[in-house]
């Protein structure tokens, strides 16, 4: 006899999905512990801040309506996350000097993606950039932004790799001399 296929469900996080990120959040601590909120608060506030005042952070934005990312559900049960909302909303981000702003495109970005041990190395990665993609679209997106790292980096390797961004149709777009790398994907 055949077993189901687990289903498996990309959702963007909206306040009726609240339920899920927290079940996402408790289960996964070093989510938990950065909440995403790293380039959505200023350096300074975020070394301020305490885990549980970035997990409650990260719910009220959702409780906003305000774009925060999408999760991976497999059998309903949150298993991914990854990071992608309007890049002026990460102030963090928008400071940090090793990825200043190429131009005054609007863009959505791309900063984190998470994936739960028991699933890794499935697609999941891939699977969750593309949905991140076609929500930024469904909101009016026209640029979607990454800045992926190599494989075995030492430092944000939570961004993705170039490898998933092209096969997610991004384009490199660094420019010439920035060490760290950009990707975009045009709508």
């Amino acid at each position: 006899m055949n077993q189901p296929r687990p289903k498996l469900e990309y959702i963007p996080l909206t306040r009726q999905r609240l339920a899920e990120l927290e079940i996402f959040s408790e289960g996964h601590g070093k989510f938990r512990y950065c909440s995403c909120m790293r380039w959505r608060m200023s350096s300074a506030e975020y070394q301020r801040s305490t885990k549980e005042q970035r997990v409650s952070a990260l719910a009220e934005l959702v409780r906003q309506d305000k774009p925060v990312g999408v999760l991976a559900c497999l059998d309903d049960q949150p298993v991914a996350w990854c990071s992608i909302a309007p890049r002026e909303t990460y102030r963090g981000l928008e400071r940090y000097r090793a990825l200043p702003r190429i131009d005054e495109k609007p863009v959505w970005a791309v900063v984190c993606f998470y994936v739960d041990a028991s699933v890794r190395r499935q697609g999941l990665t891939l699977g969750l950039l593309k949905a991140a993609v076609e929500y930024a679209v469904s909101q009016g997106a026209q640029v979607v932004e990454g800045y992926p790292v190599e494989p075995g980096a030492h430092l944000y390797t939570y961004m993705g790799s170039p490898a998933t961004f092209e096969k997610a149709g991004f384009t490199d777009v660094t420019p010439q001399g920035q060490a760290r790398r950009v990707m975009r994907y045009f709508a």
